[in-house]
């Protein structure tokens, strides 16, 4: 009886611990697919740059538009930017500060690329930031400059 009472118990704990922690190959599986959705390619002439998107509905909505390619503007040498063909999501907030590979909203139509940086008293929606932005300065250049976006 003893035997039977004690085999009950270590297959009761067993089966406990399993709810616990119910980390599995499957949940890996999923949580890599998920950042790999959260990955944008950029790609400047020659130069590919990756990029981690934000998990908010400006990204969403971005993400449905892809891929695309487009002209980008300079603007006061620090940013490219674009009109989007249709509005986003914008939930603008001022950043502070814009650092380097910040991929930002402006308003509610106008994409903005920072390649350097500052302070600033704009409020933006966070998109995302390119994961290493070193070269992207140099690759977009001083004009205007053709950018293509693709989910990896």
């Amino acid at each position: 009886m003893t035997f039977v009472l004690l085999a009950i118990f270590i297959a009761s704990t067993s089966f406990w611990s399993k709810e616990v922690n119910p980390i599995t190959e499957e949940t890996t599986i999923q949580n890599t697919k998920v950042d790999m959705q959260n990955k944008l390619k950029i790609v400047v002439g020659a130069k590919t740059f990756s990029a981690t998107l934000g998990d908010n509905a400006t990204a969403t909505a971005l993400k449905k538009m892809l891929p695309m390619t487009l002209e980008m503007i300079e603007l006061n040498g620090n940013e490219k930017y674009v009109r989007l063909p249709s509005n986003l999501p914008a939930n603008a907030s001022n950043p502070g500060t814009i650092h380097t590979g910040d991929l930002m909203l402006y308003g509610s139509s106008t994409l903005v690329l920072f390649y350097e940086s500052f302070s600033t008293a704009y409020t933006y929606t966070k998109i995302g930031r390119i994961d290493d932005a070193s070269g992207l300065a140099a690759a977009l250049g001083a004009g205007n400059v053709k950018v293509s976006f693709e989910l990896e």
